[in-house]
């Protein structure tokens, strides 16, 4: 989808600067415990397999329980099932437009970062957080802690907020496993504190057990743009001290199992999921947590629960969420003793200012620059300059609007030079094409010929398209792709409101609702600013001169053409885009029609210049003819003294027949 993205975006760039099977869900694979995958046994760190483990003792029940709480800047879901997040939800963002004070403070209205997903019947309900064993760990326990009921206890304050939910599981081995959530104070920072309790178990002491930690389960998509593919898993790894390397994986339609993130990957510094406007990370605090991860994976998630939505599109993309699994070798303490391993989980907005705020902001704020692509340093300036207009306009729309005009006034000087040398290029072709005319009825029975003749006059002329035409083009398509990147992803247009109808510049505009059903095209609304945006494209390629060659002509005419198919490509195109191209067309059309006209461009013929570039390029070619007439002299010459000393071998009567 990208690549075709960035073709259709290339080839509509070039329109202006020329003419200016899945499974269903009984075959689903994941298990109950998520994320857990076979591998290699870490009975290593001390772990035999000839030891014995004591017979289990009675593991107390535990009632199931799940609660919704006020958790912070966080309305959450938690189960002890598995001691799973199950759903989370941040303050201060909304699902919908045009909420009044009453509804932003009703969390169903809130921003749902993660939420639950239904396996399939009889299998138990994903979660983030999970906690999975491997064989190296699970002997450690008489019971899944995946799917057992912990035990729960919630901490609050004087005003009965809770501060903390801890779950607590006795394994029934003389091991206690301990996980506590805290919300941090300030920031979108939970707090994920893991202890290894030793009660009893003198055959585990100081063994390490390896585990699965899938940090976001079910982050869901945060918007319905068909140009961004989401969510994404990803992991984070430190390669120097101020340089980090991040690995994403997208949403896949069908089953992926288990696959490794980079093997090579450093020190790992973050994993989680992330959609185009949040992310959920989980990062160590301390160097004992961070020397426990080794690793991720990435995997998909079939979802049982949209699939019965969805049955006429369930085989090919009910596999709805891409998650990352975090490899943890944890160590067994001695007896008597604990182990702690503290982590924090970021759940908030892909802002670049508030990830940077928080520990670790440098690697999280990665996820932002990976998002502007290959230009991202041009993006990013671009992004700094459309801030600073709205902090002067107060609206985004305005400010796009102004980007636009700075970023073609800014490349103006180089449209100009381009177009003047164009001007001047057509003026002189005028002047000679009567001359190149004539070559063709005079050669017409001899191509080779013709070309050649045809070469020496523009060579004698100077006449050949100025280098400086192309300029502009290798100069705009990097801040071209670099704007398009960075209001495709910039977090502050979200839900930012510009004039009229155009309520959310990250959206299509969708003037109305239509509800048709088009072949190869959502029309579910009307969208007015893409065929504006035709509309203009078409007019600015009628205002721009006609070339003066046949050939240029008729790529002019059949290009008159892609305006209206990438109009069907861009009809969902979020607003906040069109806006842009629809800003940069009319400006085009701006300066054709009335720039021009106040300040004519110079297409006067100017005089060949000596000693330039097609000078030095036509005396390269002579010195290169001349050196190949030399070689050729020079075998010639070698070729007879071969057969005159032959001649004076063979002696005067060799060969000769005797009587």
């Amino acid at each position: 989808m990208q690549v075709r993205l960035a073709l259709a975006l290339f080839l509509s760039f070039l329109v202006l600067a020329f003419s200016r099977g899945c499974p269903g869900p009984e075959a689903a694979t994941e298990d109950e415990v998520p994320g857990v995958t076979t591998l290699a046994d870490a009975g290593a760190g001390g772990a035999g397999g000839a030891e014995t483990v004591d017979a289990p003792s009675p593991v107390a029940e535990v009632e199931p329980w799940n609660e919704t709480i006020r958790f912070g800047r966080y309305h959450a879901t938690f189960d002890n099932a598995g001691a799973h997040l199950l759903e989370l939800r941040v303050d201060g963002f909304y699902q919908e437009l045009f909420l009044d004070d009453a509804e932003k403070a009703d969390p169903v209205n809130w921003v749902r970062l993660l939420e639950a997903v239904d396996p399939g019947p009889g299998r138990a309900t994903l979660g983030s957080l999970a906690l999975g064993t491997e064989p190296s760990s699970e002997r450690w326990f008489a019971v899944d802690p995946a799917t057992a009921n912990w035990a729960v206890d919630l901490a609050h304050d004087d005003q009965e907020r809770v501060t903390a939910v801890t779950f607590t599981l006795d394994g029934g081995r003389g091991v206690v496993l301990e996980k506590t959530l805290r919300p941090a104070a300030e920031g979108y920072d939970i707090e994920v504190d893991l202890v290894l309790h030793n009660t009893g178990a003198a055959d585990f002491a100081n063994q390490e057990g390896q585990w699965l930690l899938t940090p976001a389960m079910g982050v869901p998509r945060a918007a319905t743009d068909n140009f961004y593919v989401e969510p994404k898993a990803g992991i984070c790894w430190r390669k120097g001290k101020d340089d980090y390397g991040l690995k994403r994986e997208e949403r896949h339609y069908s089953e992926r199992e288990a696959e490794d993130f980079p093997p090579d990957a450093g020190e790992t510094v973050w994993g989680g999921v992330d959609n185009k406007y949040f992310l959920v990370a989980l990062r160590p605090a301390d160097h004992e947590a961070t020397a426990a991860l080794h690793g991720a994976n990435w995997r998909t998630v079939w979802d049982a629960a949209w699939a019965r939505e969805h049955e006429e599109d369930a085989q090919g993309d009910s596999y709805r969420h891409i998650v990352t699994d975090l490899t943890l070798v944890l160590r067994m303490p001695s007896v008597g003793e604990s182990m702690r391993y503290p982590f924090r989980l970021y759940a908030g907005p892909k802002d670049k200012a508030v990830l940077e705020s928080h520990a670790d902001g440098d690697a999280l704020a990665k996820v932002v620059k990976k998002d502007l692509g290959f230009f991202s340093g041009i993006a990013g300036m671009l992004t700094a300059i459309l801030s600073f207009f709205h902090g002067i306009a107060g609206n985004w729309g305005v400010a796009i609007v102004l980007l636009t005009l700075f970023v073609r006034l800014a490349l103006f000087p180089f449209n100009r030079r381009s177009q003047t040398a164009m001007a001047r290029h057509a003026t002189k072709m005028k002047r000679i094409q009567p001359r190149l005319n004539e070559l063709k009825e005079k050669h017409a029975k001899d191509p080779r010929k013709q070309r050649e003749e045809q070469a020496r006059i523009m060579q004698e002329e100077g006449a050949f398209p100025p280098l400086g035409g192309c300029l502009p083009i290798f100069v705009q398509i990097p801040v071209f792709f670099g704007l398009f990147s960075a209001l495709r992803t910039n977090f502050d247009l979200r839900h930012a409101r510009f004039t009229g109808w155009i309520n959310d510049l990250s959206e299509p505009d969708r003037f109305m609702r239509l509800g048709w059903n088009v072949p190869l095209l959502d029309m579910e609304y009307l969208n007015v600013l893409p065929p504006l945006m035709v509309v203009l494209w078409i007019v600015q390629q009628r205002v721009m001169p006609k070339p003066t060659d046949e050939q240029a002509l008729r790529m002019q005419k059949m290009m008159m053409w892609m305006p209206i198919l990438f109009g069907f490509f861009l009809y969902n195109y979020a607003a906040g885009l069109s806006l842009y191209m629809i800003t940069t067309s009319a400006f085009g059309i701006l300066e054709q029609t009335v720039i021009k006209k106040i300040w004519p461009i110079d297409d006067a013929e100017q005089p060949k210049k000596k000693g330039g570039f097609m000078d030095r390029l036509a005396k390269m070619q002579e010195q290169a003819k001349a050196l190949e007439e030399m070689k050729r002299h020079s075998k010639a010459q070698q070729h007879q003294q071969r057969q005159r000393r032959e001649k004076s071998k063979a002696g005067p009567g060799k060969g000769k027949r005797r009587r």
